[in-house]
């Protein structure tokens, strides 16, 4: 009998066309899902005739609850090797494996540095307002000689910070773990937290959410910055606290914010960071570019193959 094989998450319905299913043909019949259950009931409903899941990320929560909703299922498939939406020990439980798939490298990365750009130049006012019949309505800011602070200096931070250094920005890091000699290897000055801060232009975010990075940038970490300094989040919504970044811009306290991360996502519709005149919010496009859903779906496939064979590779487990 045919393996039932469900892709979810694919909210702009491109995943059809972004790689060549038929490849599993000889394995399963694969079904496509585009829209997103407003309830869990429906959900486990929908999902229910399914063994094998290919998830997008976190845009869906695998909980326990869930997971012993769906019987049939054997294997979730994921974009990335990391995925806090899924329970990997209640699926460990239930003998469900989970494989990841490794990341396109450079997509967050230069979607980082074209929020940053388009922020400081205030492009998208000047481009409204151009298409409103209006000429140019302010100053742009400058990078060259500000200095940029790196909030993580992993692989993407690392990035972020070599287009900083092309740019002729100063480029200082700091995090939990980051060492002197880590940042000196990547030609960054190691500052401490609170310098980190104080001395910042722009501020990128670049960490990995966690209980220690949970609310990490909270009201008194964004009470360090200058006021006419500009926060930039491509990593995960929950490491700034949300409340605390809101107060902030309203009261220009912080000169602008770039987000491509929430708290919820989607965002809801009425939610301050739509509105505010001083935010630049995109859809947690980070990581959705051509290249990299390339790369997620055809290692999908591949899971799915080693799988079917009895061979599974990239496997996630409690304590990956």
């Amino acid at each position: 009998m045919a393996v039932q094989i469900a892709v979810i998450d694919d909210w702009q319905n491109v995943a059809r066309d972004v790689v060549d299913w038929s490849v599993l043909h000889g394995i399963g019949q694969v079904t496509f899902l585009h829209d997103f259950p407003a309830d869990r009931d429906t959900l486990a409903k929908r999902l229910e005739p399914f063994e094998v899941i290919c998830v997008m990320r976190e845009r869906t929560s695998f909980d326990e609850g869930l997971l012993r909703r769906l019987p049939r299922l054997k294997l979730l498939l994921t974009g990335g090797m990391r995925n806090a939406a899924l329970d990997l020990k209640a699926a460990a439980e239930l003998g469900i494996q989970i494989c990841g798939t490794e990341s396109y490298k450079h997509a967050a990365p230069e979607l980082t540095w074209a929020l940053i750009m388009a922020l400081s130049r205030n492009l998208l006012q000047e481009a409204n307002a151009l298409r409103a019949g209006l000429w140019q309505q302010g100053l742009g800011g400058d990078l060259h000689g500000k200095t940029l602070a790196i909030l993580g200096l992993g692989s993407i931070g690392k990035r972020v910070a070599q287009f900083g250094q092309v740019f002729g920005m100063r480029v200082i890091a700091w995090s939990q773990n980051l060492t002197a000699e880590q940042a000196a290897e990547a030609g960054v000055t190691y500052v401490g937290k609170q310098q980190l801060f104080e001395q910042a232009d722009i501020l990128s975010i670049h960490l990995v959410l966690g209980e220690r990075s949970r609310g990490l940038v909270d009201a008194q970490a964004l009470g360090w910055m200058k006021p006419e300094a500009l926060l930039v989040n491509t990593a995960r919504g929950p490491i700034v606290d949300e409340g605390a970044l809101i107060d902030a811009l309203q009261n220009r306290r912080l000169a602008g914010a770039a987000l491509d991360v929430f708290a919820e996502e989607p965002l809801p519709p009425d939610h301050p960071f739509r509105t505010l005149d001083n935010v630049l919010a995109t859809p947690h496009v980070g990581y959705v570019s051509r290249q990299n859903y390339r790369q997620f779906y055809s290692q999908m496939i591949e899971d799915l193959q080693a799988w079917a064979t009895g061979k599974p590779i990239r496997l996630l487990t409690p304590t990956t």
